[in-house]
């Protein structure tokens, strides 16, 4: 039996953090052995935000340190299509026919779109990136994904998605499936100022990359419950981050309910609480540390990682754009022409030589 398809991935804007691995990874590395997978280093994206050549400039090695992620949590690419996003000319055809099938109200209705410029401080909306979630819709149809893994913000494009999708099979036929959302056990991991969920722009994550002292000197940083001013004070557990990070990385479940009991009676103090926090984040972090060290001594892997599944998406994406284009009619069109030219060029030679 065919395995079924999916596509998910990441902006390449430097190491990836927990939130990440939370939010689609871990599903990602899950799922590789049952699923066909497709996973894009979404650079074309960046430039909605970063446009400017500094920032591309910064992509390659960017990606670079994604896929050394990716690879040491656990991807393995002898599954999985890892590819560059704008190596792959195809997705900027299937980008302008998808626009044709959707309103700019319909982009507007989406408030993660907002959230990106403010985050940007984009004084205005520039076209790419209200246009973001049709790219990002031409990404996930491109390999005719079944499922798209993504975290919490990204569940809404992925319905705009599906709209795209069935718009086009009720206009042209069927030739997109309509992709499932899975959205990770942690939907948004929150940052560790607790203000904002985690991203490295806000100085807020713990990166899958980060050593045992630097997990240490972030998560005693940690914001915790603001009420609790000494430690025989009963404390709050309930969106707590220190708990939040507990229940999503501590493997030790009986250690985290007598923390939460003590912590909620006042009998224990913010500073055990967070060492045994640090402990199980390193511990968790501590196989992937093992392996990102193993591919940066292989010289060049990531690259030839990146490039060879580049070349095999082009070779998928080449066919669905194909199919496409034959079910839209577009191709007829110059077909027709052509073929009226050749025929034109051939009675204009006879003429001649007459």
């Amino acid at each position: 039996m065919e395995k079924k398809r999916i596509l998910t991935g990441d902006r390449p804007t430097g190491r990836l953090h927990l939130g990440h691995y939370v939010g689609s990874l871990a599903n990602r590395v899950r799922l590789q052995d049952s699923y066909e997978c497709y996973f894009i280093i979404a650079d074309l994206h960046t430039l909605t935000t970063k446009a400017e050549k500094d920032s591309i400039e910064a992509i390659c090695e960017n990606a670079r340190q994604m896929v050394a992620d990716y690879l040491a949590c656990g991807i393995d690419p002898s599954k999985a299509v890892i590819y560059l996003q704008s190596a792959v000319h195809e997705v900027y055809e299937m980008n302008l026919f998808f626009e044709m099938l959707i309103t700019v109200p319909r982009l507007q209705r989406l408030p993660s779109l907002k959230d990106m410029a403010k985050s940007a401080n984009l004084a205005e909306m520039p076209f790419g990136l209200l246009g973001y979630p049709v790219l990002q819709a031409a990404d996930i149809l491109m390999p005719r994904a079944h499922l798209v893994p993504v975290g919490k913000d990204n569940e809404a494009h992925v319905e705009l998605t599906r709209e795209i999708a069935r718009r086009f099979n009720n206009l042209y036929g069927e030739v997109f499936p309509i992709p499932d959302v899975m959205v990770g056990d942690v939907p948004t991991l929150v940052g560790t100022d607790g203000d904002a969920k985690m991203s490295k722009s806000l100085g807020n994550a713990i990166l899958l990359s980060d050593d045992e002292r630097t997990v240490a000197k972030k998560v005693k940083g940690m914001y915790t419950d603001p009420n609790r001013i000494r430690a025989d004070i009963p404390g709050r557990v309930e969106g707590n981050p220190v708990f939040i990070y507990h229940d999503a990385f501590n493997r030790d479940v009986e250690e985290v309910a007598d923390l939460k009991r003590r912590y909620r009676e006042g009998a224990v103090g913010d500073v055990e609480v967070k060492r045994k926090l640090t402990d199980a984040i390193n511990e968790f972090l501590n196989p992937i540390r093992e392996r990102r060290a193993m591919i940066e001594a292989k010289s060049g892997y990531v690259d030839e990682v990146l490039f060879d599944g580049t070349v095999r998406m082009r070779e998928v994406a080449r066919q669905t754009l194909v199919d496409m284009k034959k079910a839209m009619g577009i191709t007829g069109i110059w077909n027709r022409i052509s073929r009226k030219a050749e025929q034109a060029r051939k009675r204009s030679e006879r003429g001649g030589k007459a």
